[in-house]
């Protein structure tokens, strides 16, 4: 059995939630990773409910010895498991603060979850499969990681330096038989986040005005199945409805 990391799982109605169901759909042991215990715990006991395999591992993406604990788990899955082939990396945090009000504390925060946690992350995975000559690394990105605009400076700059970092790696490690992809979620999540802070907005977009869990994560696992003769290494997806 293959197994896929998820790093960034929190509610059960969020893309980490439907990323480990769509692997774990397709055959993969799933390490549920985030760092609420309540929340992955839960979620890789429904994967098991649904006869899937997942475990649980608490995990601060921010913090470097346990992202690296969390991939000694990927390399060594247990009996009749496979080391990690597939990675999704997709924490991150997003809040309006207008510039002037932005602390540097705050700033950092924001660069710490959105964007070295994601360099934790790769580079872990790249130790681990470069190896191999194999293996898929997802980044999630957003709107941000393309353009800025007023009271979130603090996340685009989190969020194009993530960009960097996986346009670095897929050139890096392309050629070593990893493909890395980033993949731009250009719109409205209609997860819990976003339903529970603003219902009015879900009401006004309509019918699929806003971006389906389920529907990214297929994205991201045909991400992972593509022959390495036509990878693609950035992908934006967005409601039909959106103006661009």
């Amino acid at each position: 059995m293959p197994t896929a990391v998820v790093v960034g799982v929190g509610a059960e109605q969020g893309l980490g939630a439907a990323l480990c169901r769509r692997f774990a759909r397709a055959g993969h042991h799933v390490l549920v990773a985030g760092r609420t215990q309540a929340r992955i715990a839960g979620i890789a006991a429904g994967l098991a409910a649904a006869g899937g395999s997942a475990e649980a591992v608490p995990t601060d993406a921010t913090v470097e010895a346990e992202v690296a604990r969390l991939f000694a788990r990927a390399a060594a899955p247990g009996p009749g498991r496979e080391p990690a082939d597939l990675v999704a990396f997709n924490a991150g945090n997003n809040r309006r603060i207008d510039i002037l009000d932005v602390a540097a504390a705050e700033f950092e925060d924001f660069w710490r979850v959105g964007c070295l946690a994601g360099f934790l992350v790769g580079r872990e995975a790249a130790r681990l499969m470069a190896p191999l000559g194999r293996g898929t690394i997802l980044f999630t990105g957003a709107s941000a990681s393309l353009r800025g605009k007023p009271g979130y400076a603090h996340f685009a700059a989190a969020k194009a330096g993530l960009r960097m970092v996986a346009q670095s790696m897929a050139r890096e490690f392309g050629p070593q038989g990893l493909h890395v992809a980033h993949v731009v979620i250009d719109g409205g999540i209609a997860g819990e986040r976003l339903l529970t802070r603003a219902p009015a907005l879900a009401e006004a977009r309509g019918e699929d005005g806003l971006l389906s869990v389920e529907a990214i994560a297929e994205s991201y696992w045909q991400l992972h199945r593509q022959h390495r003769s036509a990878w693609t290494q950035e992908i934006d997806l967005r409601p039909f409805r959106e103006p661009f």
